[in-house]
């Protein structure tokens, strides 16, 4: 195993680890976006975990997701906590595409080069979020918010099958059926800035959940497992929010969700909504 330390040359899983580490939203965003493609990849080294993962600030503080402010639209004050509601999910998001770079080896190169994407572009969108938050007098941290996006990446950090089924293919896959109305309320309301930045968190994150499907289905294929049934059980046995519509099939099967995984989503019974709303 390699700790992770100064001498270690530039690597692009030990580089993505250095990001999730990082506290400092900025700097973190700097760091992933100055990864190099053509950095060097060792896809087979185990990396040891250290601690302070992940890197995030002291603010905001981190509350149960009823105790998040409510999201008014008509006032600054309202679409600034929305915002900063979205802003948060896109530094988890950051946090996430890291973390499953460096914690799990052993995969094809494509594998690690697909998340470095989708890292770069949630880094994107945070920077996008931030700056329009910080247009309506507002900074991150100034509002509450919760986690529990990453502590569904906690319950996954050993079994990387769950965390593709259960982050972008669950949580983030989430944002394909809501973020389209958020975008029109927004523009409805006079802020077509923020309804912009959300066409554009759209249209990449239809990408990332379709990286995530393509993993799934392919450790699915890999270890002879049916994807549908073996969604079922894993939601099951790490508690996966059940997701309630409606929901944007145009936008899933945008996204690589194919008719019998849609059809067991629209049957599936009720509960309270997922974390990324």
């Amino acid at each position: 195993m390699n700790d992770l330390n100064t001498e270690v040359m530039m690597e692009l899983r030990h580089e993505a680890l250095l990001a999730l580490l990082d506290c400092d939203t900025g700097s973190k965003c700097r760091r992933v976006l100055a990864i190099s493609d053509t950095v060097t990849l060792d896809t087979c080294c185990q990396i040891m975990a250290p601690e302070g993962i992940p890197g995030r600030p002291a603010k905001p503080e981190l509350v149960a997701p009823g105790q998040v402010g409510r999201r008014a639209m008509h006032t600054v004050e309202g679409r600034a906590v929305l915002i900063h509601a979205l802003a948060h999910i896109e530094l988890n998001a950051v946090n996430l595409a890291c973390d499953i770079l460096w914690r799990f080896p052993g995969m094809p190169e494509r594998f690690y080069r697909d998340w470095l994407k989708v890292a770069r572009e949630e880094a994107y969108h945070f920077q996008l979020l931030e700056t329009h938050l910080q247009a309506l007098g507002y900074a991150y941290g100034d509002f509450t918010a919760h986690n529990s996006l990453w502590e569904m990446a906690a319950k996954t950090s050993q079994d990387l099958i769950a965390r593709l089924a259960l982050v972008p293919r669950t949580l983030e896959a989430r944002g394909l059926d809501v973020t389209p109305g958020v975008a029109a309320k927004l523009a409805q309301a006079g802020d077509q800035v923020a309804a912009d930045i959300l066409d554009i968190i759209y249209r990449d994150e239809i990408g990332h959940v379709a990286i995530g499907n393509d993993w799934y289905k392919t450790l699915c294929q890999q270890q002879q497992l049916d994807p549908v049934a073996t969604y079922a059980v894993l939601a099951e046995k790490y508690k996966a929010p059940r997701l309630r519509g409606p929901f944007n099939l145009e936008g899933r099967r945008a996204a690589g969700f194919d008719e019998n995984e849609l059809m067991a989503l629209t049957q599936m019974p009720a509960n309270r909504p997922s974390a990324a709303e």
